[in-house]
């Protein structure tokens, strides 16, 4: 979080006020403070914080075992003891700065607006060197809570990726009027509905870039990341036609809340098991999941989940276990249709968190121990063309 100069000022006036001057006064400059400073201002019972993805490491070194520590969150150097605790407490975020891109992205960045009767959404597209008119893959991309498509590109290297199998990748962007944390409202039953809310805006995005370049029509995917995967498990299900294939990493199934408290609830412990066996709308899209086993926000269940939705027990399937050299251990279980053509594809990496498997550091919440999520999903999105 960096704090001009005026809020720097007001917190050191509210520190010397707590020593010697009213009490109430310092009190109520500290909440200006946080209300001015914090996404989404300060979290009420009426309005909880959904805290959907836990911060990176700090300084983004890789803890030597598995296990996951919440860091605390970086405060400026002249900031009292006092306000960095109540700023710790009420879970204000450093935000992601806009990284310079990478030496192997040599596309072309570029930003949009989307409106429609559901709302108004800006995004960003990457168009890659190769693009001289021909058509090409798309793939939609949906960040987490918290982040943006510049970060959430750097964290994933999708654009690099997409120099290297040429595709134009399409980053839609939530905005903060419409979630505070800049989370996709995959848990209101209005945004799980086919040409309603988000999905239609999403939608519609992704039509306007087809109408716009040249995108081989059967090839157009989406993907996502916690609550953009959640979103994208939406996007799947309610537009089978339009999305070849979903890659969901650290989300949650479709439908798998219709407010926020069962969303606590699902990403607590799971999505209900009633609601779980509800039938997917028809032709729901072949999927590829990855879930760390040490996620402690959203639980591994739902990723098992997912799976269980879009497969029969009677699907033939692989299981196979491997390691990433000096990183993580995972287990890969590939589903089949009767033909014999991928349906489904697991990965559970093994000592992993809430981060994007294989990702750069350049972004945030990503683990580059592996495996390479993002390398893995364009592999598994090749197999499916509609």
């Amino acid at each position: 979080m960096k704090l001009n100069n005026d809020l720097q000022e007001m917190m050191r006036k509210a520190s010397r006020l707590l020593e010697s001057g009213p009490k109430g006064i310092a009190a109520n400059l500290i909440q200006r403070v946080l209300q001015r400073s914090l996404p989404g201002g300060i979290p009420t019972p009426e309005r909880p914080a959904m805290k959907d993805i836990n911060p990176p490491p700090a300084g983004r070194e890789l803890p030597p075992t598995p296990k996951v520590a919440t860091p605390k969150v970086a405060t400026p150097p002249d900031v009292p003891a006092f306000v960095a605790d109540l700023l710790q407490r009420f879970g204000a975020r450093q935000p992601a700065p806009t990284p310079p891109p990478a030496t192997d992205e040599r596309g072309q960045f570029l930003s949009g607006t989307l409106s429609n009767a559901a709302g108004t959404r800006q995004y960003k597209l990457y168009v890659p060197a190769a693009y001289t008119g021909q058509a090409l893959p798309l793939v939609v991309m949906l960040h987490g809570c918290t982040q943006n498509p510049d970060d959430f590109a750097a964290g994933t290297e999708m654009n690099a990726q997409a120099e290297r199998t040429p595709c134009l990748v399409l980053y839609p962007a939530q905005a903060k009027s419409a979630n505070g944390s800049q989370c996709w409202n995959w848990f209101n039953a209005v945004d799980q509905q086919r040409e309603q809310g988000e999905p239609s805006i999403i939608a519609d995005m992704t039509r306007k870039v087809m109408a716009d370049y040249k995108v081989l029509p059967k090839q157009v995917y989406v993907a996502g990341l916690s609550a953009g995967g959640a979103m994208a498990a939406i996007m799947g299900n309610t537009y089978p036609e339009l999305y070849a294939a979903v890659g969901i990493h650290s989300g949650l199934p479709y439908a798998a809340a219709t407010d926020l408290m069962s969303a606590m609830q699902a990403m607590r412990n799971g999505m209900n098991e009633t609601r779980s066996a509800q039938s997917l709308p028809s032709g729901s899209r072949p999927i590829i999941v990855f879930h760390g086993d040490h996620d402690k926000t959203v639980h591994p269940r739902n990723g098992e989940q997912l799976i269980e939705q879009h497969v029969r027990s009677e699907d033939p399937s692989t299981t196979e276990n491997g390691r990433v050299p000096n990183g993580h251990a995972y287990t890969r279980t590939q589903h089949q249709k009767r033909d014999g053509s991928p349906l489904a594809e697991q990965w559970l990496i093994h000592g992993a968190g809430h981060a994007w498997s294989g990702g750069s550091s350049k972004g945030t919440y990503t683990d580059a121990r592996g495996p390479h999520a993002t390398r893995e999903m364009m592999r598994f999105f090749a197999t499916q063309q509609g």
